[in-house]
């Protein structure tokens, strides 16, 4: 026989359940009021657009990938391709010159590596099948240092840095369609886009200022200078779409900028040579890697550390030194969220960090690895960069 309190106590839950089946309920009638741009997926959860990108919420354009850490080796021109499993090598492949990145596509289902050739005016393109891990035959693309996609997935965005320009491609043959001159924005190379798509903000690494860009008229809205002797690396904007956390090598910590104002409202120190970032999957810390050195071409076993920003108190909560020195630079978070794994630039290595301890392990790659991609990840659809999931 079941008593009163117990059937009270189950009632009790049934609610709670039919209730928390509901709870997305009022994010979503929130999402609705942002007005987004035509073709942009729905913001589902308009505190946390990083929602749809939660632990192992994988879209179906994903499935049959391979479980891979693909490595773009920038000075011996391969990918390097690693197991997560097994924390192994198990397949090294050439590209074109000068790899940079390694590009999810807006459709999830191919990634790009961005072969700028450095010095050269042979760029290019390699698309990799991620159900196979292997390379197929390359695109011919001027200066391609780094690459993101429109909102609504139509167009490739490839960021020719030495240029100061994008260039909008076709997302998929990657035709040139039109390209914007960003003048100045000396070394222009990362970007972060507003939670409705009508703005992107580009770093401009040789200029110390950023480059606001309004995605539907396509022009450049107007500048922001940060510090003149800055080198701004890459950029996230917070969950809410409120505030742009931007990387400064220079200045060892991170900017926070009002996007919508276009005005600098803050800086949190980090550590030495402040360089890549990366949301947490449940959206409440951000992950940024300090590279040990402001140089450009730095010394091995460097200061090296990651700091973790709580997004709620915009404070450091945690520091993750990396034992004997590093030079943690970019990369991501793997689907479960439990690894974070970033390139040791100036040490030809990969490090793997537990997000719970901040313990690091380090497998030997080829030769300054950049842009590195974890693959597959959970999201809906990619922006660009190493995996900017939305």
């Amino acid at each position: 026989m079941t008593t009163r309190p117990q059937r009270f106590s189950r009632i009790a839950a049934c609610v709670g359940i039919a209730f928390a089946g509901l709870c997305t309920a009022p994010f979503a009638g929130a999402a609705q009021s942002i007005a987004t741009v035509p073709g942009m997926p729905r913001v589902v959860n308009a505190s946390n657009m990083y929602s749809e990108a939660g632990v192992n919420h994988f879209s179906p354009a994903v499935a049959g990938a391979l479980p891979r850490i693909y490595v773009p080796n920038l000075r011996s021109d391969t990918v390097s391709v690693i197991d997560p499993a097994t924390f192994k090598v198990i397949d090294t492949f050439p590209v074109g010159q000068s790899p940079q990145h390694v590009v999810p596509a807006w459709d999830l289902k191919t990634l790009w590596v961005t072969n700028n050739a450095e010095g050269h005016n042979d760029g290019s393109l390699t698309p990799i099948d991620p159900k196979t891990g292997k390379p197929g035959t390359a695109v011919a693309v001027d200066d391609p240092y780094n690459m993101y996609f429109t909102p609504d997935g139509k167009e490739a965005i490839v960021v020719a840095e030495s240029r100061a320009r994008l260039d909008f491609r076709d997302a998929h043959t990657m035709a040139l369609h039109n390209s914007l001159q960003v003048p100045e924005c000396k070394g222009i190379n990362h970007a972060d886009f507003s939670i409705d798509g009508r703005y992107a903000i580009f770093t401009c690494e040789f200029g110390g200022k950023l480059a606001k860009i309004d995605m539907v008229k396509r022009k450049v809205v107007g500048y922001l200078l940060l510090d003149k002797k800055g080198m701004p690396q890459d950029i996230r904007v917070s969950p809410d779409g409120k505030v742009f956390y931007v990387a400064d090598m220079m200045a060892n910590g991170v900017y926070l900028v009002d996007g919508d104002s276009f005005t600098r409202i803050g800086f949190i120190p980090t550590g030495v040579g402040t360089h890549g970032m990366y949301p947490s999957r449940d959206g409440t810390k951000l992950y940024v890697a300090n590279r040990g050195s402001n140089r450009i071409h730095g010394p091995r076993h460097g200061k090296g550390s990651v700091s973790v920003i709580d997004f709620a108190t915009r404070k450091v909560v945690a520091n993750w030194p990396i034992p004997h020195g590093g030079s943690p630079d970019m990369g991501n978070v793997s689907a479960d969220g439990k690894l974070l794994w970033l390139s040791g630039r100036f040490d030809d290595v990969v490090y793997a960090f537990d997000t719970t301890t901040g313990a690091v392990r380090s497998i030997k790659v080829g030769a300054e690895p950049h842009g590195l991609a974890v693959w597959p990840q959970p999201g809906r659809y990619s922006l660009g960069h190493t995996g900017i999931m939305r």
